[in-house]
């Protein structure tokens, strides 16, 4: 997670530390051993493990090979449903899946009252600083949190100095990171209030440890996660003017963000719509999402961007994630923020040391949840006293790295561990904190918890018990008004085998998080396994608007839907002169030409080739191979496989999990399939061809998914006209080519095009052995039956102009004007050929097809996708001149 630079262990454990098996503390390292004589003997052993935890292995038969069997299906789910964290590296983007570990840290409720009401208690208070710092400031006045603190954080914004939240309260969602010192109580280690992190990725995870532990979940009688996130929901509900109508939206930061797939994850559970900010605008100092027909108020929007990037008006005026004049629409109180701009300072650990004296002045209370022991270098009072604990300890930046117009010299860096520093380099660090010491932050050093995993074994001889270090974090939410409550549960985040401290992006793994009921409670929420989203039978209107289609979504599905069916007509071209190359009988020099106009136009023989398929189709054919196995480049069919992802990963929150797998496998499967391919010296034809037959296969199974797995609501429609306006395009451009060149004249030429068009079964069984020009201008372009044929496309695209438009005249120009209408052309004029056998109406009818499609495409992209223009009847009609009647 972005968010993940808290103190945990390094995996060496300490002479002391509390075992979360044991339930209570171990000396040394507790080192992994073998299922047999080390699970088995635990258990046969009184006092060896804590009392819920030999409960949560007694509630159903749990051998060795059964929790192999659970790991294996876990890791399985993980990866077939693409559940995965980005990583940034200096190669670029890497995506890797999830890791996730097979065995929950099991809280009882003792310890969860003791998190709860500490957390409980926190998040008050932080709401209150908040008030205050935006406030009257009477903290700073008063000396009790320093100013340099404060206003001298990059995160703190002088923007909303004054401002009152439209919804009454500073925080909805605030995430604390806790750790377990060995006498078992809990500490908090850093805190996260801008855009915590992790609430997706704890669903995913109970949902997939629960499939494993399905009896064990309801035995231990464990809270359930789904009644926590409806309250959030809800409560912004209800603090919205909308009320219960009201438009909420998750902002992210886009598809290349670490935590991508948990934001799509959470704004497909919760029923509420994933936005960017170039989907959203402001305008009269409301915030308005940009919709396919026009614009829509946007009433709440829960960010899962830094403050600093939300509005380059009057923040980092480079940044591209945000929304210009968004500030302006949150001090006009038009737009709910989760949670308000400016928590930012807050997440400095220096913060923590000076809670202790603001509970009881803003609450009345101490603080029931004790934070790390944390000392500021900025004041020369402690600064002694913090760096006499350099031997262990952790050091911190105070800030973040600072942003254009902030403090230049100021750095971030990742928190050292003292330990891991050699006397020179501990004098190193002393010496930077003397000559500087504001930018850094001293924490003492708690050794965490040790939590049972469940490891796979590399030699394939089962499974073993293994320990490593564990740091939980918890998340409370905004409830009734000035009222939150922490939901049950949290996200366990182990140190990798590496060591070091506790981050996902360095090697680290999760772990789900159970939490047992008190005696005479009822877990609330769904069956094991069945979480549903938010609003199903809770009385939550969940589709008072339908599912809004962003612009930016409508345009990626479109662009979908074109890289679809192009991909589908690169395999087809390429599977028949495959085909026709390794048929028996030579083929016509007029149907080699023809293939390679069909080649070259869709890209499939490089540029460099100079010889046609006519003049030597062995070396055409071995330049085409080496394009379908990436030798000297990705070669085009790959090219767009990979644009077909591209556009479907930035509406993954829209595609069913078996539709969004298939479009990955298609492409690794390609690729995989080509590398092999490339490293072939004989039979390549033949690889090829299975090559093909086996996207092809994919490809179906991805169509298949468009129109039996989608809504069909407008993204859908648009998805469906991409892929009708490139197939139009091709087969026009494919037919011209084949009459301009008199292939269709020739029987070998005759039977290519109607496998091009797929249609030869189709033809045969209604003509049978005729060769027909009639007959196949009949099939190919007047039918309203055959999918591949022309005027059934156009018709089809018709009907989606209509529906698209229906219910939104606005004055614009019909879109269906674009389109001609081949089914209307009468077949003897279309047959009519002049004495050099030219088609002359076929010829101008197939060239309006190529125009209206590339028409209306622009038109569409226009209207919908940018606003930044309308078609005319002028031009349509311009566009269309000539077109025979």
């Amino acid at each position: 997670m972005t968010d993940t630079d808290s103190t945990s262990a390094a995996t060496a454990a300490p002479s002391w530390h509390f075992s979360e098996l044991r339930g209570h503390a171990v000396s040394g390292s507790e080192a992994p051993g073998r299922s047999a004589d080390s699970l088995q003997a635990m258990l046969d052993t009184p006092g060896s493990m804590a009392p819920y935890w030999r409960h949560f292995f007694a509630s159903q038969t749990l051998t060795a090979a059964s929790l192999d069997e659970r790991l294996q299906a876990l890791q399985r789910h993980i990866r077939d449903n693409d559940v995965g964290y980005n990583v940034h590296s200096g190669d670029g983007q890497v995506q890797r899946p999830w890791s996730l570990d097979l065995f929950p840290l099991l809280l009882p409720t003792a310890d969860w009252q003791q998190i709860e009401r500490g957390v409980l208690q926190r998040t008050r208070l932080l709401d209150r600083v908040m008030a205050d710092v935006y406030g009257p400031q009477q903290l700073l006045h008063e000396g009790l949190l320093p100013a340099a603190l404060v206003l001298g954080h990059p995160d703190y914004i002088p923007g909303m100095q004054g401002v009152q939240p439209a919804s009454g309260v500073h925080v909805h969602v605030a995430a604390f990171d806790l750790s377990r010192d060995a006498n078992g109580h809990w500490w908090v280690v850093s805190q996260r209030l801008q855009a915590p992190s992790g609430l997706g990725y704890m669903l995913e995870n109970r949902h997939v440890v629960a499939q494993q532990f399905p009896q064990a979940l309801d035995r231990m009688r464990v809270q359930r996660l789904p009644t926590l996130y409806r309250a959030l929901i809800a409560s912004l509900r209800r603090r919205s003017p909308a009320g219960e109508r009201a438009h909420i939206a998750l902002l992210t930061p886009g598809p290349f963000n670490e935590t991508y797939f948990e934001q799509a994850y959470l704004a497909r559970y919760l029923g509420i719509s994933l936005v960017e900010g170039s989907d959203l605008t402001v305008r009269d100092r409301k915030l308005y999402l940009k919709t396919l027909h026009g614009l829509e108020q946007v009433d709440v929007l829960i960010k899962r961007v830094d403050d600093q990037y939300l509005d380059p008006l009057e923040l980092r005026p480079e940044s591209r994630l945000g929304i210009p004049g968004l500030l302006q629409a949150i001090r006009a109180g038009n737009v709910i923020m989760s949670n308000l701009p400016g928590t930012g300072f807050l997440e400095s650990s220096a913060i923590l040391g000076f809670l202790p004296a603001l509970g009881p002045r803003l609450l009345g209370e101490e603080l029931l949840l004790p934070a790390l022991h944390t000392w500021w270098c900025g004041e020369q009072a402690v600064l002694s006293e913090a760096l006499a604990q350099m031997d262990d300890c952790v050091i911190k930046a105070t800030y973040p790295a600072a942003h254009p117009g902030g403090v230049p010299r100021r750095k971030a860096f990742d928190p050292v561990l003292s330990r891991h520093l050699d006397a020179e380099e501990r004098q190193q660090w002393v010496q930077r904190i003397l000559a500087q010491g504001e930018d850094y932050t001293i924490q003492r050093y708690l050794p965490p918890s040790s939590m049972p995993v469940w490891r796979a074994d590399g030699a394939g001889q089962g499974g073993q018990l293994g320990f490593r270090p564990a740091l939980l974090r918890v998340f409370c939410v905004a409830d009734a008004p000035g009222e939150w409550r922490v939901v049950p549960g949290g996200l366990v985040r182990l140190v990798g085998d590496t060591g070091g401290l506790s981050s996902m992006r360095s090697g680290g793994s999760s772990a789900d998080v159970w939490v047992q009921a008190a005696d005479g409670a009822t877990e609330t929420g769904h069956p094991p396994g069945a979480l549903q989203p938010a609003g199903r039978g809770t009385g939550m209107p969940t589709s008072l608007r339908g599912w809004l289609v962003t612009s930016r979504a409508a345009d990626n599905l479109f662009w979908m839907g074109r890289y679809t069916e192009r991909v589908e007509t690169s395999v087809a071209t390429a599977q028949l002169v495959l085909n026709v190359l390794s048929g028996e009988e030579r083929a016509s020099p007029a149907l080699l030409q023809w293939l390679d106009g069909l080649l070259r136009h869709k890209g499939l023989l490089p540029e460099a080739a100079t010889r046609t398929l006519a003049e030597d189709p062995e070396a055409c054919l071995h330049q085409l191979i080496d394009g379908l196995a990436g030798v000297g480049g990705p070669g085009v069919i790959r090219q767009q496989l990979s644009w077909l992802h591209g556009t479907a990963s930035r509406v993954r929150d829209r595609l069913a999990a078996d539709h969004w797998q298939e479009v990955r496998a298609a492409e690794q499967g390609f690729i995989e399939s080509g590398e092999r391919l490339s490293r072939q010296q004989s039979s390549r034809l033949d690889s090829a061809q299975h090559m093909l037959r086996r996207l092809a296969q994919r490809m179906t199974a991805i169509t298949g998914s468009q129109l039996d797995r989608m809504t069909r609501d407008d993204g859908w429609i648009v998805l469906s006209a991409g892929r009708m306006i490139e197939r139009l395009v091709f087969l026009a451009h494919a037919l011209d080519q084949a009459f301009l060149t008199q292939v269709v004249r020739e029987e070998d030429g005759f039977e290519a095009v109607l496998a091009l068009f797929d249609s030869t079964i189709t033809f045969h069984a209604f003509y049978q052995h005729s060769h027909d020009l009639t007959d196949l201008l009949q099939l190919l372009v007047h039918s309203r039956e055959n999918p591949r044929a022309l005027g059934w496309v156009a018709y089809t695209l018709e009907r989606r102009m209509e529906r698209l438009q229906r219910g939104h005249d606005d004055g614009r120009a019909d879109l269906r004007l674009l389109l001609p209408k081949p089914g209307e052309v009468p077949l003897a004029q279309l047959s009519q050929a002049d004495s050099q056998g030219h088609h002359g109406a076929l010829h101008l009818l197939l060239q309006q097809c190529m125009q209206g499609g590339l028409a209306l495409s622009e038109a569409l992209t226009q209207r919908y996708f940018t606003h930044t223009s309308v078609v005319t009847h002028q031009t349509m009609r311009r566009l269309h001149e000539g077109m025979p009647a």
